[in-house]
């Protein structure tokens, strides 16, 4: 059955990363423009240029802006649709931005791990000690792809660590209630790991990592929120939806949407229980009633 959806903007250039500010505006990154975009009272108005890719977005401690950028595609159009293709002639490294929402100014926190260049940063999330979690889901050329994984930093820019090498284009992430799980999407494969955690920053290795029960057929995986249940609930290529997986390994549960590529979902409004979704292909974000709300985020509903 299809939701009932309001549509709170159109004509963006490929949106991900929405984040749902107290004051009831959305904050989101248009990738194809390279730039961070706020809408507010259905007014669309520009945060800041980025260049490259903007993906995924977070609220830090200091109430800015930080933005995954994974430095660009070419793009393919078809008809009305735009949709993301290889690495493009312009590439020149993927990053970790900070952005004053107010200002508009950019700083740029990371480059590099260790020496090894970011490829394509994707999606982030804070903990509550002020430390964030992102993950690096690589380029494609025409006849190689990077190999990649997920990383811990610091958002004061003196510390970053690759804590999960390698996985299969790593997307969305998000952390358990109570921090103990770290939740990362994995894109062409369509799986969820939940990785447990010894400290913050820190992947207790001395456990396996934990598949979540997932569906049959054949979608990728994208950006992902946690509800209010501790369920995933994780935006869904191919079939375009939302996929709610269960933390206690009961059924997953899909929601279909008007958009093969459903990339991201947020929440938001009283109590949480507004979900903001991006239709990337067709170029809106709406939203829709969600009765089981949605996890407070550190540093943006706490």
């Amino acid at each position: 059955m299809q939701p009932e959806l309001a549509l709170i903007a159109s004509g963006l250039a490929f949106p991900e990363g929405p984040i749902a500010l107290p004051d009831g505006s959305i904050v989101l990154v248009e990738i194809k423009a390279g730039r961070l975009t706020r809408i507010r009272e259905g007014k669309v108005e520009s945060v800041a240029d980025l260049g490259g890719g903007p993906n995924g977005a977070a609220i830090g401690p200091d109430g800015q802006c930080y933005v995954c950028n994974n430095g660009g595609f070419e793009w393919i159009e078809r008809g009305d649709k735009v949709y993301p293709g290889e690495q493009p002639a312009s590439y020149t490294g993927g990053s970790i931005q900070r952005v004053n929402l107010d200002t508009g100014s950019v700083e740029t926190l990371y480059t590099h791990c260790d020496g090894e260049p970011l490829k394509g940063p994707n999606d982030i999330v804070f903990d509550a000690q002020g430390g964030f979690w992102f993950t690096d889901h690589g380029k494609n050329r025409p006849r190689e792809r990077d190999r990649t994984g997920v990383f811990y930093a610091l958002p004061d820019g003196s510390h970053i660590v690759e804590a999960i090498f390698p996985m299969h284009e790593p997307n969305g992430i998000g952390l358990s209630a109570d921090e103990s799980e770290l939740f990362v999407a994995e894109t062409p494969t369509g799986h969820l790991w939940a990785y447990a955690l010894s400290a913050p920053g820190v992947i207790d290795n001395s456990k396996a990592r934990r598949l979540l029960n997932g569906r049959s057929g054949f979608y990728m995986f994208d950006s992902l929120a946690v509800d209010a249940n501790g369920d995933v609930c994780v935006a869904t290529l191919i079939d375009g939806g939302i996929t709610t997986l269960s933390a206690a390994d009961d059924a997953p549960v899909f929601l279909p949407m008007p958009d093969r590529i459903t990339t991201n979902i947020c929440f938001g409004g009283a109590e949480l229980k507004t979900a903001f979704i991006t239709l990337s292909s067709t170029g809106q974000l709406v939203s829709m009633d969600w009765p089981t709300g949605g996890l407070p985020l550190n540093f943006l509903n706490k």
